[in-house]
Parts: C-alpha cells; structure tokens; sequence
C-alpha cells in the first residue's frame, strides 16, 4: 500500500487504505531501506465489465429528488476528493481512496437491460436520473459509449429522464438531449464547483475545467435542454466565496436553475478529505475543517435527513442564504415545469403486428 504522501499528480486521494470490510489491511511506512529518492511506478486506470441483471436502482431517500436512477459506472477518474460515492468501493473489497478512481468498472449491456425493464407490462414510468453516484461521462465514456445507449433507449421509450455531469462530454449527445429536452422529457444539470481553475484542478483533478462546463451549459440551453447549475459541493472557507460568480456564469450561458449541497463527509471522506487539504492547502486545512464541524454540530458528518444535504447552524444558514438571494438576482429561482410521464410508449419490435389506427 502506497504512503500518504506518495500520491500522483493528477489523482484526487492521497491515500488507498483498504476496504473497511477487510478483516486483514496493510499500511505503508518508511522503514529507512527504499531509495527515498525512487519514483512509484504511476497509477494505471483500468475498466471492468459488470454482469447486471437490471440496470435500473431504487431509493426511497426523502431528501433525493428522484426514487430510480442509472449508474453506467462504477468508480470515477475524475477523481473529485470530495465525491459520495467513494466509500461504495469498499463493497467491492476496493479501497475508496486511489481504488476509486483507478480501478473503475462498467455496464455494457445497460442499454439491453434497460429496454427490458421498460417493456415489462408491469412498469410505471417515473422519471429516472441518470448519474445519482459518479459521472455518467467520464473519459472512458467516449470510447465505451455505456451512457449514450441508456440515452438512446430512454429515447426510443419516450421514457423522461434527468442527468448531472461536471464533463463538456455531455455536448456529444446533443443530437438525443436537444429533441428530448424540447419535447419535455430531458433535462441536465452541470456542477460547478468554482472558476478558480487551479483549485478545481486540485479538487477534481480530471474533470473539465470550469470554463468547458460553463460552455456545456451553453451548448446545452442553445439546443433546448432546460440546464441545472448545481454549486456542489459547497465547502466553506475554500470555494463558497466563488458561490455568486458561478450562479451568475451559469445564468449567462443559459441555465434557468440552481442548487447547491453543502459539503458532506460520511465514512472514509473525512479521512481522505483531510489527507488532501493538508497536502494541497495546508494554509486553511484547519479554518475548512472548523467551519465543516461549526455545520454539523461539532462532528465532521451528520447524516441526518434533512440535514444532510445542507447542515445546520450559523455558517450553514449563512451559507443558505447566500444562495437563496444569488438564485433570485440572477434568476435562477424558476420553476421547472415536471417532465412528461404521458409520451411514454413501448416501441413495436421487429415483427410486431401495428394497431389498426397506428
């Protein structure tokens, strides 16, 4: 196992401590025999296939704005330090630090699981978002194309859906999201976390820079997708102060909303979290993580529904409030009409015989 501190450029965690399920874990030290001096040989990405027997997941979170989502991927390279579905490697026997973003895995057959749940008599449609855990565009999706069959499918169904990415990769599939977007049955969302483009470096390491998603937000408003800013995570005393510049960035390339998530460090985060603001900013490493506890009541997380998604006290009221004011000025505070669930139909296969008056 790698050391704290021997981590690549270009990587998110600085750490890759085991599984928590593991019952045996290494831990690396230096014990004075190594060349000091040697290089670690650099992390390769490598992408699994999955076997799936459905595509589709369900949650009855009273805090998430949706009950179905796709996730085409497991792990993420853009290796965001602060992203929530790290500690759901540990599943896996993987560790949620450089494991994460390093050993990825993948659906191919979503797009042919997804037609078959859809065509079940017994299906209701319900709009299904799409990239609830790690980026439904991150770089291996050019070349597998996982997202762009779901998309295809949910288009042939008529089938509503919703999107978040933090990838200009989501322009490619605009040919799909501008006639879906149009007909009311698609919308996206782009998180920007800052337009500090070294700090956004540092937090997400291999994702678009700000401007590339201030641009994907454009091409995708141009082409009538209604477009979400989302300024998540927001984490004070690093990148809030840049809380009203985005919104109003985000509204001049056409987003017509905006939300945001206050910083949330559930199990290996807050470890991996700290690790990395105490190698990258180790001038505010003790303000953020002071102002983090002051929003959850003196501990680093609080898991609490309702709470979670934006804590709870002074910073976080103010941090509140904040928003709710940018949203206003800049007219981001609109509300979007509900996507269409009557469009949906089931498409004939090959040999079907059509209705009398189709």
């Amino acid at each position: 196992m790698r050391k704290p501190l021997d981590f690549d450029k270009g990587r998110g965690a600085r750490s890759n401590r085991a599984s928590r399920f593991l019952t045996h874990a290494s831990e690396g030290f230096d014990d004075g025999w190594d060349d000091a001096d040697a290089e670690l040989p650099k992390l390769r990405t490598t992408v699994t296939a999955m076997k799936s027997k459905t595509v589709i997941a369900r949650n009855t979170s009273p805090d998430v704005g949706f009950d179905r989502s796709i996730n085409p991927y497991r792990g993420c390279e853009h290796g965001c330090i602060y992203c929530f579905a790290r500690p759901a490697h540990a599943y896996l026997g993987l560790s949620p630090g450089l494991d994460f973003e390093t050993k990825l895995f993948f659906k191919p057959e979503a797009g042919k699981l997804l037609a078959a749940e859809l065509s079940k008599p017994s299906y209701k449609p319900g709009v299904i978002h799409i990239g609830g855990d790690t980026d439904p565009y991150q770089p291996q999706e050019r070349t597998l194309r996982v997202t762009r069959q779901v998309i295809e499918v949910l288009s042939r169904f008529n089938h509503p859906f919703s999107i978040i990415t933090k990838s200009a990769l989501i322009a490619r599939d605009l040919d799909l999201l501008g006639p879906m977007g149009r007909a009311g049955l698609a919308r996206a969302a782009v998180s920007i976390t800052c337009l500090d483009r070294k700090l956004a470096r540092s937090m997400e390491p291999r994702a678009a820079t700000p401007e590339r998603r201030i641009q994907a937000v454009r091409a995708l408003a141009d082409a009538g997708v209604p477009t979400i800013v989302m300024f998540a995570p927001s984490i004070p005393g690093l990148n809030d102060h840049e809380m009203e510049a985005v919104l109003e960035r985000a509204a001049e390339a056409g987003a017509v909303a905006a939300g945001y998530v206050a910083l949330r460090l559930p199990l290996e985060i807050k470890d991996l979290f700290r690790e990395w603001l105490e190698t990258d900013h180790p001038d505010r490493a003790r303000k953020v993580m002071s102002l983090v506890r002051q929003m959850r009541a003196g501990r680093d997380y609080d898991p609490e529904w309702g709470k979670r998604m934006t804590g709870e006290g002074p910073v976080a009221d103010l941090m509140h409030r904040r928003f709710t004011l940018a949203r206003k000025r800049f007219g981001l505070d609109q509300t979007l009409d509900r996507l269409d669930l009557t469009k949906f139909r089931v498409p004939p296969k090959a040999g079907d015989q059509m209705g009398l008056f189709d």
